[in-house]
């Protein structure tokens, strides 16, 4: 059975386990960091959200990349696959050295940007120099991962997550606490055992990479380009990037917005972007493992079956998502002070998570249809909602309810809440439009194509 035929959940599975180790490794990190302290965890929750911002770069060529690739494959033209993978590897390696060396040299002067209180600079400039100057790789593994998973091979980059935060758990351990006679390095461990590991990482995606197609991918084929194929991962990648890149940029600004209202919201914050984690950690496997299958089938001319992947996504992950945040809600008091011992980060917790009730299920509505119409092309109009609702709704509120009037953490939890729900519904009504399956299509337009409007 070709696997765009597969039930999503058998493609989604694979992804759901790589991003709960993703999950599993930014809980070990929290807790690991917290026993240095919570100042540390605080520049660590920052510092992860400027880094967020700085590979938006790399998200220009692997997002169009890994939905053309998707296309093509889907449409029987392997050879424009792996040209596009290769170029896709080609074009993240230079800009992400010279960014890797950016990041390393200018690490205080980014940390003063940042907002971030005079007590946490020390730490932040530490933290910021090591592991920004990984960049380059984590620029790889993102590249890597992505042409890997769109050829369909799911279980491939989840193996390599599971070996790779092993070793970042060992080396966390060995490098804050100074274990087994390694020096106790603190923060600076932390940053050193993440650039390690996914240094390590690289290794066995290259060798993924190589056995995606066909023919093997080989250091032969250093020199492929194609001018049309670069220009299909640019027309989807750039829009996608962009709004990407929006995303990044808007919760930095958030993250700066909350660090004016004191230590606490920020440790507070920095916690709950963790848990909440969990929450969604299912329903954004399945928006993933769908983009895919609905790329195919949009290659293949499948439109049908492409236009009711996105309710089946949006269905299958809403259960999920609903029932993982009642079961974190119910256990929120003691996961918190299991993580902080300090009585005010676990109230200001305690109540925001309480929002996530409304806040997860909405989320799962936006990124089930940001796939969907991602996997069709139709990057540009997600971008150009997405921009417009985050810096007007979701930052705009946070300032307006959180300082303004003085709502704090809360203010910026109803913004981010109203954000979601503005661009969720821009993107149901464009999906549940259909037309765009028609414009976007050039290759299939002899399709017949009759859709039931029922989800």
């Amino acid at each position: 059975m070709p696997w765009n035929n597969k039930p999503l959940w058998m493609l989604a599975w694979p992804i759901m386990i790589e991003m709960f180790l993703q999950f599993a490794i930014g809980i070990a990190d929290t807790l690991m960091v917290s026993r240095i302290s919570d100042h540390a965890v605080a520049v660590v929750g920052i510092s992860n959200q400027f880094f967020m911002s700085a590979i938006v770069l790399f998200m220009l060529i692997t997002s169009g990349a890994g939905i053309v690739i998707a296309q093509h494959i889907g449409a029987k033209r392997e050879n424009e696959a792996r040209t596009a993978a290769v170029m896709a590897v080609q074009l993240t390696l230079v800009p992400g050295a010279i960014l890797s060396v950016a990041l390393y040299m200018g690490a205080g002067r980014i940390a003063a940007w940042l907002q971030i209180p005079a007590e946490l600079l020390a730490l932040a400039n530490t933290y910021i120099s090591v592991v920004g100057s990984g960049t380059v790789l984590t620029a790889l593994m993102l590249a890597l991962s992505t042409i890997i998973r769109n050829t369909g091979n799911t279980k491939g980059p989840m193996v390599v997550a599971l070996g790779m935060n092993a070793v970042h758990v060992v080396l966390n351990y060995l490098f804050i606490f100074g274990a087994l006679g390694f020096p106790e390095w603190g923060l600076y461990g932390v940053a050193l055992s993440t650039v390690i590991s996914r240094g390590l990482a690289i290794v066995p995606l290259l060798y993924l990479l190589r056995r995606s197609f066909a023919k093997p991918v080989g250091w032969g084929d250093a020199g492929l380009f194609s001018g049309p194929l670069l220009k299909e991962m640019l027309r989807i990648g750039w829009p996608a990037s962009l709004n990407g890149a929006s995303w990044t940029f808007s919760q930095m600004t958030i993250f700066a917005l909350i660090a004016t209202m004191g230590a606490v919201a920020l440790t507070t914050r920095t916690y709950m972007n963790t848990l909440e984690s969990f929450c969604f950690l299912c329903g954004m496997a399945l928006s993933m493992a769908a983009q895919i299958r609905i790329a195919q089938q949009y290659g293949a001319g499948r439109l049908e079956d492409a236009y009711r992947g996105a309710w089946e996504a949006l269905r299958s992950g809403l259960c999920v998502v609903v029932v993982n945040t009642i079961l974190l809600v119910i256990l929120c008091g003691p996961i918190l002070r299991f993580f902080t011992g300090d009585r005010q980060v676990v109230a200001l917790g305690t109540t925001v998570l309480l929002m996530n009730v409304l806040l997860q299920p909405a989320k799962m509505f936006s990124n089930a249809f940001i796939s969907a119409l991602s996997a069709i092309g139709d990057t540009r109009f997600i971008a150009a909602v997405g921009i417009s609702s985050m810096w007007t709704v979701s930052v705009g509120l946070t300032f307006f309810l959180g300082m303004e009037l003085g709502w704090g953490l809360i203010g910026a939890y109803i913004a981010m809440l109203l954000d979601e729900i503005v661009r969720s519904t821009c993107y149901i009504t464009r999906w549940r439009s259909k037309r765009r399956l028609w414009q976007l299509n050039g290759s299939v337009k002899t399709v017949h194509f009759s859709l039931d409007r029922r989800i």
